[in-house]
């Protein structure tokens, strides 16, 4: 005989199997106002289209648009960790907006996606106005997204948070590395702490050497251990964007993992570099992590960027002047070395 109440027979809903499709409608709800002040009239639909429209005509004579896609890593656990999601959305667009510079292309548009074991309607909307808010900082469409909740992928905790960001540059004007040549010189921009990189290595210093928790001071700063580490990926659209279209810049690298010696031979076009450590100034998050993992100096500089958010590549007679005018600007620049004929990164100390 059987048993309408038994659990063969019982009726599952989505519900049950950990999926709130109305939490996720309140989570972009939420989110829509903040969504909408990113669009410009180049955007063609409201939110809920499967597609987002942008449209593309008189962006240039000969455009080329720029493509990348790239996540926020581990720095989520932290964010997760203190309920703090607002600022991982601005370090992913900044990230995204970076990558697309070094190529000198203007951003246009950007894409999210968040996916989370159990769906936290705030945290979701807190994060993806954290990504419009810093689409509309720099002028780019949130023109579309994607939120979903796979129980048993994610842990309930937990979430992952990736984007892609479209941008243009025109044909002539591509910084590809072709330029580069031996004597050139190094310009260094500062980031701001970790960016979005070293986390798993950061993590592990903090909860196995230092043994605090997020919430206790950083050794050496006034500040909790979250709020150290969560510091937004610094966007270097705005200092940059004056040498876009000068041919005195021959390259650009964004410091991301790998540091400095993983992605500066990116853009060297086969030469290599030779670079001053001491040139760069000493930022305390760094001293404090290596100083706690006992972290060899070279490995410091392969797992963290060391204070380096991205490097300039000029011709050695603009590089005075260049360096001068972003002194002007308050960038905070350091000469840190200059290109050689050798391969990959040699230091000078």
């Amino acid at each position: 005989m059987n048993d309408s109440t038994s659990p063969s027979s019982s009726s599952l809903s989505y519900s049950d199997a950990g999926v709130d499709i109305a939490a996720a409608e309140s989570a972009l709800d939420t989110s829509k106002n903040a969504i909408r002040a990113t669009h410009g009239d180049r955007v063609l639909a409201d939110i809920g289209s499967f597609g987002g429209l942008f449209n593309a005509s008189g962006l240039g004579k000969d455009p080329v648009l720029v493509a990348t896609a790239d996540g926020v890593g581990t720095k989520i656990r932290i964010a997760a960790a203190v309920k703090k999601f607002d600022t991982v959305g601005r370090c992913l667009v900044q990230h995204c907006i970076n990558d697309a510079l070094v190529q000198g292309a203007e951003p246009l548009f950007f894409l999210d996606y968040i996916g989370t074991g159990k769906l936290d309607p705030e945290m979701v909307s807190t994060a993806i106005t954290g990504v419009a808010t810093a689409c509309g900082d720099h002028g780019v469409a949130l023109l579309g997204g994607e939120t979903a909740e796979m129980p048993g992928v994610y842990p309930d905790d937990e979430f992952d948070l990736v984007g892609t960001l479209v941008g243009v540059v025109e044909r002539d004007l591509i910084i590809d590395g072709s330029n580069v040549k031996v004597g050139d010189k190094l310009i260094g921009l500062p980031s701001v702490g970790l960016h979005t990189n070293g986390y798993s290595l950061a993590r592990r210093i903090v909860e196995e050497r230092m043994q605090i928790s997020y919430t206790d001071t950083f050794p050496g700063d006034t500040r909790s251990a979250a709020d150290v580490l969560l510091d937004p990926h610094l966007c270097y659209l705005e200092s940059l964007r004056p040498y876009l279209p000068n041919k005195a810049v021959h390259a650009l690298a964004h410091i991301t993992g790998g540091g400095v010696p993983g992605n500066l031979p990116r853009v060297l076009n086969g030469l290599g570099a030779v670079v001053s450590r001491e040139a760069v100034p000493k930022q305390n998050v760094f001293t404090q992590l290596c100083e706690y993992g006992n972290v060899e100096r070279d490995e410091s500089w392969n797992a963290f960027n060391m204070g380096v958010g991205m490097i300039l590549v000029v011709d050695t007679d603009e590089a005075d002047a260049i360096y001068q005018d972003l002194d002007s600007r308050g960038e905070k620049p350091f000469m840190m070395g200059e290109i050689r004929d050798c391969q990959g990164v040699e230091w000078l100390d």
